[in-house]
């Protein structure tokens, strides 16, 4: 391929910039020439693509967000939207696209695959909720957000014997509140790939307040239910002070990890190589620290799953 695109869609992640560096400054150095789209699919309709040099993405390897924005587009899930932005790709000479997102950019790559049109998906999103891949972008920026905050709150909940309730992202998904429960000492983790006993709960909170344990740490993933529903349920259950907050997009900001990008930097670089070699409807990934490639189609087909081994540590070890 002479020339290629990248986007960035859905909702920003940490290391989305680092992607899109790598992406850009892979194509250059093997002489393809490479353009921006501005604003997801969304900007793919409208036309708003760019030529990009290398100094078009200096400087930006250790900034949040994605400096070529983001957007959600339900013209796009449409064929005549679809239609839109091929003729714009066509329009500009791009023989092949780049994709940054999650599960929803996947699936505009895959209508763009299945309408002949060479994409490679490349997983960006805090929830790392990507069949095809152990780690997704952002992710590991993400969890060190929230577990800088569960050590704040913690000081605040020893000083004044309170049961604190975390909400945290991850949509369906409950790795972000899982790798941050255990890496925080939570008492307790909610995710939506298992079921929990509110009684069971309590039992353990009192149990642990009997012992003489003054404060706890709650994480729920937003995919189960609000931090300020269970904190409801809670006080119905035990009369602890218990108190709620909700972490929110600050988990979506923020300077990305060294290992977001590394890795944002290797799934750019893998993902400009299958387009020259013309393997386009590719999802890249990494596995056991290696870079994998799959299948869009059948990378979607699958079920992303948590690691149930830690959660079964994490209730182990908060006995």
């Amino acid at each position: 391929m002479k020339r290629i695109g990248v986007l960035t869609s859905g909702g920003d992640a940490p290391g989305m910039n680092a992607a899109v560096r790598a992406v850009v400054r892979k194509a250059i150095y093997h002489g393809v020439e490479i353009y921006g789209v501005f604003g997801g699919y969304a900007g793919l309709i409208s036309g708003n693509i760019r030529k990009l040099e290398l100094g078009s993405v200096g400087d930006i390897i250790h900034r949040g967000g994605t400096f070529l924005y983001s957007a959600r587009c339900e013209e796009f899930k449409t064929k005549e939207g679809q239609g839109k932005g091929i003729e714009q790709l066509k329009k500009h000479g791009i023989e092949g696209l780049v994709v940054i997102g999650g599960d929803g950019s996947y699936m505009g790559a895959k209508a763009l695959t299945e309408h002949g049109f060479p994409c490679v998906g490349i997983p960006g999103t805090i929830d790392n909720d990507i069949p095809g891949t152990e780690f997704t972008i952002g992710f590991d920026t993400a969890l060190n957000t929230v577990i800088d905050a569960i050590d704040k709150i913690r000081d605040t909940a020893s000083s004044h014997d309170r049961t604190f309730v975390i909400e945290v992202m991850g949509r369906n998904a409950g790795d972000i509140a899982l790798w941050a429960g255990l890496a925080g000492g939570a008492e307790t983790i909610l995710i939506p790939e298992d079921e929990y006993d509110m009684k069971e709960i309590a039992s353990r909170l009192k149990k642990g307040h009997e012992r003489g344990k003054k404060h706890s740490i709650i994480i729920v993933a937003e995919g189960v239910m609000s931090g300020y529903e269970f904190g409801k349920q809670l006080k119905e259950e035990t009369d602890f002070d218990t108190r709620v907050t909700v972490l929110g997009h600050v988990q979506r900001g923020g300077t990305p990890t060294a290992f977001d990008r590394v890795l944002a930097s290797r799934l750019g670089a893998r993902a400009v190589e299958l387009l020259m070699e013309g393997r386009g409807g590719r999802a890249v990934g990494i596995e056991k620290n290696q870079m994998v490639d799959y299948d869009i189609i059948e990378a979607l087909a699958k079920k992303h799953t948590v690691d149930l081994n830690l959660y079964k540590l994490s209730k182990e070890l908060s006995i």
